[in-house]
C-alpha cells in the first residue's frame, strides 16, 4: 500500500473489511450455541411437551486474602445445601427513555465524576472549547466502562475506584465534526493530529482516591494514589509470550514492552488487590491493508484487523500494519496494575491469551488456585477460562503479583445433552502443533481464537461478561446478541435465528471445583419482550413489562450472591426503552423474575457495575450519552451540536458527558433489600 495514501483513498481501501465491533471472521465449521440450544431444547420439548424457564466479593487487601478461601469452601456448602438467594426488595421503575437518568424510589443517584474532571493534581477544569492533548492526560478520560472498588484498610467508606476508558466518540467530543454515520473520509479529512491526541489521552484508565462523607461520596482532591492511564503509558509484556519475534517492532525489538492499552472494556479485581482491564475491540485502531502473504495475515483477519475506525496511523506508524506489522500483536490482552502503587509498571499477561476481551473475573478454587472466567466479545466466538498454576498465597500479598504469568488457558465446549468441557490451549496437544502453525506456546497465546476454532470450541452469540458467585459457585454467562444467525438453524425449540435480544447462561463447575475440565449448563433466561410470542423469551411471568430486558452485557454479584444485569444496545424504536440495570432472580420459585432498578438516557449504555462490600452503594458507568437512536432512520447523526441528550450537566455549551453515578439508598442502608 501506499504509504501517502489518502485518507479517501484509504474509505474505499477500507470497504473491504467491515467496519463493526464485530469484524473478526470465525471461518470454522464449530457448532454455534444456537444448534446446540436447539438440539437440547428439542429433546426437552419432546419430553416435556412445551418450552419453559429452566431451572461479592469482600473486602480487598489485607482482610480478603484471609478470608476468600475460606468463603469460597463455605459458599459450595452452602450450595449443597439448598439455600436460596435473597430476593430483590424494591419498587421498579417504568421502563422509557428521555434525556435523564432514572433509579428506583428511595435512592439517590448522584454523579461522582465525568469525562473532562480534574483527576491528577494541577487537572484544569473541563473546557470542551480549549481541549488540549496534555489536559486530558490529566483528566477523567471518555467512555468509562468497567468499574472495580478496592477498600482502603477494609472500609466501604473509602477507597480506590478503578475505571475503564474504552473508546472516544470524536463526533460528540469535537465542536464542528460530522456525525458518526458521515463518511468516514470526511471525518477523517477533518481529524487533526491534534485532536487524535486528545483521543488517544483519554483512552485507558483512572485510579481516584473515593470517600464517602456525611452521607455522599466524592474523589478525593489532589491524592496521592489518582493516576491516570493512556494509549501512551508505557507497559511491560510478561509471560510465555514475551520477548518472542512476533511481538518486536522498531520501537520495542526486545518484545518485552509496549506503549499504551486500548479499547480496554469490562475487567476484575483481584483477592490481592490488582486491577484487570481488558483490551477488547483493539482491531479499530489500525489501518493499512496487509499483503496477503504476509505472515500475520490470517491471525489479523481473524481478529478483524485493520478495523480503520481512527486515523491514528496517519500520524503514527505503530497505527499503520504496513509500516509495523507486528504492533497489532501486543494490542488484545489482560492487562493487571496494582492501583496501590501509582508509580508500578502496568503488565501485559499474555498466559491468559489474546483476543476480543470482555472481562476478567476470577474465584479463588476450592485448592487455592485462582480461575479467571473471560468472554471473547464477537458473534460466534469462545468462552475462556485461566486456571493458575500456583495458589494464591493469602499471607503475602507481594508473593501473588506475577502470579498469573503461569497457568492454562482453557476454551469451553457446550454439549447438547447440558455437559460441557474445558479444552486447555497447550501447544503440542491436539490440533495445536507445527503443522497447524503453532511453533511455540506464544503462537497459541497470539492465536488464541484459532486454536479454539481447531480444539472444537463452541461458537456463542457474543459472549461478553463472565462473572462466578462465590456464594453459590454458579457461574454467569452475558451473550449479548447475534443477529447473523442464519435461518437455517432454526426450528421449534429455537425460533431466533435473527437472535437480537440476546440470553444467559448458567454453568456449574464439576463438584464446585472450577478447575475440573468438566461442568453442566443450563439457560437462565432468553431475553426479549415475552408478549411478543415470535421472540420466544423466556423470562418468569411474573416480570412485568417494564422488568424484561435484551442485550445483556455486563453484570455483578452482590454480597449475598444476587445477580445484577447491565445492558447495551437498547433503542427506543425498536425496545421502547433505553438500557439500564435489571435485578435477576436466580433461585427458587422466582427464577428468571427481572425488574428494572436504573435507567440511562437517551443514547447511553450501562456499565460497570460494582457494590462496596457492604451493599450500601452501587457504581454504574453510563457511556457515550447523546448517541443517536441507530434504529430510527428519522433521527439525524449526532453530533457535537445536536446530540440526544446534554446529560449530566444540560448546558447548551457543553456536550453529553459519560459519567461515573453512585447510587446510595436514602437514609443509608443496603441495596435492593
Amino acid at each position: 500500500m501506499n504509504e501517502q495514501m489518502k485518507p479517501e483513498e484509504l474509505l474505499l481501501r477500507s470497504q473491504q473489511y467491515e467496519l463493526s465491533e464485530d469484524a473478526g471472521a470465525n471461518p470454522s465449521a464449530n457448532p454455534t450455541m444456537g444448534e446446540i440450544i436447539a438440539t437440547r431444547l428439542s429433546r426437552r420439548d419432546i419430553m416435556r411437551g412445551a418450552l419453559a424457564v429452566t431451572a461479592t466479593t469482600a473486602a480487598i487487601v489485607p482482610l480478603a486474602l484471609e478470608t476468600a478461601r475460606a468463603q469460597t469452601q463455605a459458599s459450595a456448602v452452602g450450595a449443597s445445601s439448598g439455600n436460596t438467594t435473597p430476593s430483590f426488595n424494591f419498587r421498579e421503575i417504568a421502563a422509557g427513555s428521555d434525556e435523564n437518568h432514572h433509579v428506583a424510589e428511595g435512592y439517590d443517584a448522584d454523579i461522582l465524576i465525568r469525562w473532562g474532571d480534574p483527576v491528577l493534581p494541577g487537572a484544569p477544569e473541563f473546557d470542551p472549547k480549549a481541549q488540549t492533548p496534555a489536559k486530558q492526560a490529566v483528566q477523567f478520560g471518555y467512555n468509562s466502562d468497567y468499574l472495580g472498588f478496592l477498600p482502603i484498610d477494609g472500609k466501604s467508606d473509602h477507597g480506590l475506584l478503578v475505571v475503564n476508558h474504552e473508546y472516544t466518540n470524536e463526533e460528540l467530543m469535537f465542536p464542528s465534526l460530522p456525525g458518526r454515520q458521515d463518511l468516514r473520509a470526511v471525518r477523517f479529512a477533518q481529524m487533526t493530529k491534534d485532536l487524535a491526541d486528545i483521543e488517544m489521552m483519554a483512552h485507558g484508565g483512572s485510579v481516584l482516591e473515593i470517600r464517602k462523607i456525611g452521607g455522599k461520596w466524592q474523589v478525593v482532591k489532589d491524592s496521592k494514589l489518582a493516576r491516570r492511564i493512556t494509549a501512551e503509558t508505557e507497559m511491560l509484556i510478561t509471560g510465555p509470550a514475551a520477548g518472542h519475534d512476533r511481538l518486536k517492532t522498531g520501537y520495542d525489538p526486545t518484545g518485552t514492552k509496549v506503549r499504551g492499552m486500548l479499547n480496554n472494556c469490562a475487567g476484575g479485581r483481584t483477592p490481592w488487590g490488582t486491577w484487570l482491564t481488558c483490551e477488547e475491540n483493539i482491531n479499530g485502531y489500525f489501518w493499512g491493508a496487509m499483503n496477503e502473504q504476509h505472515p500475520e495475515n490470517r491471525n489479523y483477519r481473524r481478529m478483524g484487523i485493520p478495523g480503520q475506525w481512527y486515523n491514528w496511523g496517519q500520524y503514527y506508524d505503530r497505527f499503520d500494519i504496513n509500516k509495523e506489522p507486528r504492533e497489532a500483536n501486543r494490542f488484545g490482552w489482560v492487562v493487571e496494575i496494582d492501583p496501590f502503587d501509582p508509580n508500578s509498571t502496568p503488565k501485559k499477561r499474555t498466559a491468559m491469551g489474546r483476543f476480543k476481551h470482555e472481562g476478567a473475573a476470577g474465584i479463588i478454587n476450592s485448592d487455592g488456585r485462582y480461575v479467571v472466567y473471560q468472554g471473547d466479545d464477537e458473534r460466534f466466538d469462545y468462552v475462556y477460562k485461566f486456571v493458575t498454576e500456583a495458589a494464591v498465597n493469602t499471607a503475602n500479598r507481594a508473593a501473588n503479583m506475577d502470579i498469573l504469568d503461569r497457568g492454562t488457558l482453557f476454551v469451553a465446549k457446550y454439549n447438547a445433552d447440558g455437559t460441557g468441557e474445558w479444552m486447555p490451549l497447550i501447544v503440542g496437544q491436539g490440533p495445536l502443533t507445527a503443522a497447524n502453525g503453532f511453533n511455540s506456546q506464544a503462537d497459541v497465546l497470539i492465536e488464541a481464537r484459532r486454536a479454539g476454532d481447531l480444539l472444537g470450541a463452541t461458537k456463542m452469540d457474543r459472549p461478553e461478561d463472565v462473572e462466578a458467585n462465590e456464594k453459590t459457585n454458579k457461574v454467569y454467562v452475558m451473550l449479548t446478541n447475534n443477529s447473523r444467525r442464519t435461518a437455517g438453524q432454526v426450528d421449534a425449540a429455537n425460533p431466533r435465528s435473527d437472535n437480537r435480544f440476546g440470553h444467559i447462561v448458567e454453568m456449574m463447575p464439576e463438584g464446585g471445583n472450577h478447575a475440573s475440565p468438566k461442568f453442566t449448563w443450563e439457560i437462565l433466561v432468553r431475553c426479549g419482550d415475552p408478549s411478543i410470542a415470535a421472540v420466544g423469551a423466556t423470562f418468569h411471568p411474573n416480570t412485568t413489562k417494564d422488568g424484561w430486558f435484551g442485550m445483556p452485557d455486563n453484570c455483578a454479584i452482590d454480597a449475598m450472591g444476587r445477580l445484577w444485569i447491565a445492558t447495551d444496545g437498547n433503542q427506543p424504536s425498536r425496545t421502547g426503552r433505553a438500557d439500564g440495570v435489571w435485578a435477576l432472580e436466580t433461585d427458587g420459585a422466582a427464577r428468571g423474575t427481572s425488574k428494572l432498578f436504573y435507567r440511562v438516557p437517551n443514547g447511553a449504555e450501562l456499565c460497570g457495575p460494582e457494590f462496596t462490600p457492604d451493599m450500601e452503594t452501587f457504581f454504574v458507568a453510563v457511556q457515550h450519552p447523546g448517541e443517536p437512536d441507530e434504529d430510527d432512520p428519522n433521527v439525524k447523526p449526532a453530533s457535537f451540536d445536536q446530540m440526544s441528550t446534554r446529560w449530566p450537566d444540560f448546558r447548551p455549551d457543553h456536550p453529553a458527558k459519560p459519567s461515573v453515578v453512585v447510587i446510595t439508598r436514602k437514609g443509608g442502608g443496603k441495596i435492593g433489600v
